[in-house]
């Protein structure tokens, strides 16, 4: 990935997570989860502090549909 990822780029980062987390059942997956997740991946270059409650559902939904589709 060229590009850092930022929150709002949720579609990135969601693909970056089912890349890191393949085997995740999203039912289990918590709003905490894909905040810790998101941080830990390399290419996130953003601050922590902007997460909220509506960002954290985007890139679950945006993870979701990904599976969903596949």
């Amino acid at each position: 990935m060229n590009e850092p990822l930022v929150w709002d780029a949720s579609y990135a980062i969601a693909k970056a997570l089912q890349a890191s987390h393949p085997d995740v059942d999203m039912e289990e997956v918590s709003l905490r989860a894909i905040y810790q997740w998101t941080l830990a991946l390399p290419a996130f270059d953003d601050d922590p502090e902007l997460a909220n409650d509506e960002i954290l559902t985007a890139i679950y939904l945006d993870w979701l549909e990904e599976i969903l589709e596949t």
